[in-house]
């Protein structure tokens, strides 16, 4: 049997057109992941089987569909490297790479591994609490199971090896306008991405979904409903609260706005909401003690010096507090306090101080309760 393997029946999958427009009028677009899995599949069959493709198809994370994607260059650097350039495509909501070119440099090894590099123009994180391992390229989670799906679908072998060498042309440039440097990503930007797919939002109709989504969630009498800003709390809110999904509401950055719809509906409909539930991530809701109710990255600092104020207040040797008021994300702070004593209660007071400035943006509901997670799900104040 040859070890090559064909591109996957388009029947298995459904096509994602990048050409019909998002239900809000808008074109969607390409992550960086997408893009840099496209250049490795490219590169991989030029090297392989000498193909020059001017499109591949990309599997989506969901395992339903996949984008084609146009592939803008294919060179021979040496007899044993192909490199694959990728035009990063936004769409309505392009981001700081919209436009960049995005390139992958592929290459057996001997090893039997699947080894990433950081080309010029991709960063190396440095600081934990990121995605991926202190020296490890910022190439996230789902991008590279993106890869490693696009080599098992054109080469068979599970013996060799290859060398996965992923850039961006004028990636360091691009960086310095996002958080990277202070993140501890150095030299460049990242690969994300966790669709694959850019949805764009149009900020006004996001806006205008959520109060749709909080009358939906508010209605036939509910008792409680939970605010998620982000996935992360959805199965805290299943599986601990026993909230169906229509009680669920996805607020994204917008904590202020769902807020303010949420007391209008109680107060319009004259009902009574016994807990409003707030589920999420410290690096979002923390921000509401700073007094920030729009906690997207652009219209706030990052959330560790509130984390650090709130340890000092309770007495927290000096050192902690500033190892906490230095850390490079949220996260970082959070694996420094899993090995402090009794950190459990820190986040419960945190989780206390969010509950109580959100009440009285609601006072219409009877209680509010706050419980933050880390990335991984995990409870980090009140027990369940």
């Amino acid at each position: 049997m040859s070890r090559y393997l064909n591109n996957l029946e388009q029947s298995e999958l459904i096509e994602l057109d990048l050409s019909v427009l998002a239900a809000n009028g808008l074109r969607r677009g390409r992550t960086t992941g997408s893009c840099a899995t496209a250049a490795v599949k490219a590169a991989l069959y030029l090297l392989l089987q000498g193909e020059r493709l001017n499109q591949v198809n990309v599997t989506l994370p969901d395992g339903n569909h996949y984008l084609l994607v146009p592939i803008q260059d294919l060179i021979w650097i040496n007899p044993k490297t192909v490199r694959a350039e990728v035009l990063k495509d936004g769409g309505d909501d392009p981001d700081n790479t919209h436009g960049a070119t995005i390139f992958a440099e592929v290459c057996k090894n001997d090893l039997g591994q699947l080894r990433f590099f950081a080309g010029k123009g991709v960063g190396i994180a440095t600081q934990p609490g990121l995605r991926v391992a202190v020296g490890e390229p910022a190439i996230n989670p789902t991008p590279r199971k993106m890869m490693q799906q696009a080599i098992a679908e054109v080469y068979a072998s599970k013996v060799v090896g290859f060398d996965l060498t992923i850039g961006c042309v004028n990636g360091e440039t691009i960086a310095k306008k996002t958080f990277n440097p202070r993140l501890g990503i150095i030299g460049g930007i990242s690969i994300l991405g966790t669709s694959g797919i850019v949805e764009p939002l149009s900020l006004a109709s996001w806006i205008a979904s959520i109060e749709v989504y909080v009358r939906v969630a508010l209605g036939n009498e509910a008792t409680s409903i939970a605010l998620l800003p982000g996935k992360i709390g959805r199965v805290y809110a299943r599986e601990k609260l026993g909230l169906p999904a229509q009680r669920f509401v996805q607020i994204a950055n917008f904590l202020g706005d769902a807020l303010d719809f949420t007391q209008l509906a109680l107060t319009e409909q004259q009902q009574q909401l016994d807990v409003l539930w707030l589920l999420g991530h410290p690096g979002k809701l923390a921000k509401v003690l700073d007094g920030v109710w729009d906690t997207h990255s652009s219209k706030s600092d990052m959330a560790m010096t509130v984390v650090a104020r709130i340890a000092a207040e309770r007495g927290y040797n000096r050192s902690v507090v500033q190892m906490l008021e230095q850390a490079n994300t949220v996260e970082a702070a959070i694996d420094i306090l899993k090995d402090i004593p009794n950190s459990q209660a820190l986040w419960t007071e945190i989780e206390k101080r969010i509950a109580g400035l959100v009440h009285t943006q609601v006072p219409a509901a009877q209680r509010v309760e706050v419980r933050l997670f880390n990335l991984q799900g995990d409870c980090l104040g009140q027990n369940p």
